[in-house]
């Protein structure tokens, strides 16, 4: 196995000295100014782990959703049921589902009934920009979801065509079409997409029928631009194994997640503000046995409103941002109960540069109420040093927290209890990392820690015994992660290749609990690596490879590849998923597809 590291690695670099000499300046990740509540800055001047997936990278890798992105990046384990992002959570670096914070736009998409459900509105591909990956504490910035990181989904400011249509079909009856136009007038300019997404299923009660609605819009242009994004998903899927035990095969769900939201940005002086409103609801129904629901059913409905006023204030001595949030959440549930929450938290930051500003240090400090936990601080602070122009070190260490779900407290079935006395977890983590940045060229390595306490998880002591959450004892969670993006020209082709790397090891103390739903099953080893090529003219296509080893032993591998043609107006693909039929499960002992392929056309209206 070490051999065929060491050929992959030599390999590549070989690839790399070979095409030095056909590089060209592209347009740099650099550039992008990274979105944040309070003090925006270049990706290249920040001093935490950030990584980017854009709108091109999702367009050349053939993926159809959010979640397949993000399984190209390391760090980050996605653990899908089935195809096609039907249902899916979201991991950084070890850390829960529950201790992701999701956001759109800068909206917090989180759900107080269960993480499980931040992921039903990730948004169309179409209507993506890019997607902003901030790893670590980051509590300070974003509040006590954010306890392992965050991922921004940022949308499109317009599109590239008036309008465009897509229709795919593939493997086990999928079929998807797919409408996204757009309009620019004097005063506003809107975005609009529809999708339907439909299956029959890769083994029994798996089929699917899936609709998104996005619509965004700007209006005022051109004295204060006032953006409303409203977007709308409906899941309705077979869930076979899904949750509970793999043996329950007939399970059913059925989820409705929506986002109303409003932002603006107002710059007077040396100040800038920026308020936003916004609405997020969640429905869930769940049935256990799908031709009878009176067996088992649960009906949840959550709703979150909540108002932001963010700002910076730039003077000689740096950049002082600060904020208040609040936030009331609803949740009505025939299983958890009428609950409701609410929270308030003061964000406070300072950004100094020093020696000519190579030197950048960022305290801060966020202050957070909740109606049912009380008062919790999350201070910490981010410091980096530009060694040379295109080389910077950096660290960060901060304190984080995360609440319990109603689901955690208040759950109750035949397998899963929930646990009314769990404490609030928490952490305290450190991380020291090095990025070297250049036109054609980024690359960052970083160790980290996290010492937690109370962490949440459902344990079990005996196979048949129900889930029960619990707070686990002193867990350190110790990992390093890489990542080189090198983009370069063969015969005037843009090329691209990235690979990323992660370790993650835990050691859990003060636990006898011999199964773990989920804190003790990481991602131990992760490789990921792509690379997009083009040696014809309209024609360019992407293979990608993982390779994942969890906690708990089992291993696999798994390659993609992608495909696209362009013809005049129409756009040609085709993405074949899992080709060398690889055996293997994501989580809950669900099997993942066997080799598939999604075939596409779009047209675009100039």
């Amino acid at each position: 196995m070490k051999n065929k590291y060491f050929s992959a690695f030599f390999f590549i670099c070989s690839l790399i000295v070979s095409a030095q000499e056909n590089t060209q300046k592209t347009d740099t990740l650099q550039e992008v100014v990274i979105s944040s509540s309070r003090i925006d800055l270049p990706f290249k001047e920040n001093s935490r782990t950030i990584q980017l997936i854009t709108a091109d990278d999702i367009k050349k890798s053939g993926v159809t959703n959010v979640a397949d992105a993000l399984q190209q990046i390391a760090g980050i384990d996605v653990r899908r049921r089935g195809t096609s992002g039907m249902q899916a959570d979201l991991y950084i670096r070890g850390g829960s589902f529950d201790q992701t914070l999701l956001l759109i736009d800068g909206f917090k998409v989180d759900d107080a009934q269960t993480g499980h459900h931040s992921m039903n509105l990730a948004l169309p591909i179409e209507v993506i920009k890019r997607i902003e990956i901030i790893k670590g504490p980051a509590s300070r910035v974003f509040g006590q979801n954010a306890f392992t990181g965050a991922v921004n989904i940022v949308t499109k400011d317009s599109l590239d065509n008036d309008a465009s249509v897509r229709l795919q079909a593939g493997s086990y009856g999928q079929v998807s079409a797919a409408v996204t136009a757009g309009v620019n007038l004097n005063e506003s300019s809107h975005i609009l997409h529809f999708s339907k997404n439909t299956s029959n299923g890769y083994r029994y009660n798996t089929d699917f029928d899936n609709q998104n609605f996005v619509l965004k819009s700007v209006f005022n242009k051109n004295r204060l631009p006032i953006t409303m994004l409203v977007a709308l998903s409906e899941k309705n899927f077979g869930a076979n194994g899904f949750y509970s035990t793999p043996t329950a095969i007939e399970q059913y769900e059925e989820t409705k997640a929506s986002l109303v939201g409003f932002s603006t940005t107002i710059k007077k002086g040396n100040f800038t503000w920026k308020p936003k409103v916004y609405w997020r609801r969640n429905e869930d129904e769940y049935i256990f046995i799908r031709k009878n629901p009176s067996i088992y059913r649960n009906l949840h409905i959550s709703n979150k409103i909540a108002a932001e006023l963010n700002g910076s204030y730039t003077s000689n001595i740096g950049v002082t941002g600060f904020g208040i949030e609040t936030a009331k959440v609803f949740l009505s549930s025939n299983n958890l109960g009428n609950n409701n929450r609410f929270l308030s938290t003061l964000f406070l930051e300072h950004r100094l540069e020093l020696f000519d500003k190579k030197l950048d240090i960022t305290p801060g400090v966020a202050v957070s109420y909740f109606s049912d936990f009380k008062f919790f601080a999350f201070p910490g602070i981010d410091v980096g040093y530009e060694l040379l122009d295109n080389l910077k070190v950096y660290g960060n260490l901060g304190y984080t927290y995360r609440i319990p779900t109603f689901t955690d407290l208040n759950y109750k079935s035949p397998n899963t209890i929930g646990n009314p006395n769990l404490e609030p977890e928490k952490a305290f983590s450190q991380e020291i990392g090095l990025k070297w940045n250049t036109s054609n060229f980024n690359m960052f390595a970083a160790v980290f820690n996290r010492n937690s306490n109370h962490l949440i998880d459902y344990v079990k002591m005996e196979l048949t015994d129900p889930w029960q959450a619990q707070n686990i004892q002193d867990v350190t969670t110790k990992g390093f992660e890489t990542q080189l993006l090198y983009s370069f020209n063969l015969n005037s082709f843009a090329q691209k290749l990235q690979l990323g790397y992660s370790f993650i090891q835990n050691d859990i103390k003060q636990s006898s609990y011999a199964f773990s739903q989920y804190s003790l099953n990481s991602l131990k080893h992760q490789f990921v690596g792509s690379y997009n090529m083009q040696f014809f003219k309209n024609f360019s296509n992407t293979i990608s490879y993982r390779y994942a080893e969890r906690t708990a032993g089992d291993s696999y591998s798994v390659v993609d590849l992608g495909a696209s043609y362009t013809l005049n107006a129409f756009e040609l693909s085709l993405f074949a998923n899992n080709i060398f039929n690889t055996d293997y499960t994501e989580t809950n002992l669900v099997p993942m597809p066997k080799g598939n392929l999604l075939f596409g056309v779009q047209y675009n209206f100039r």
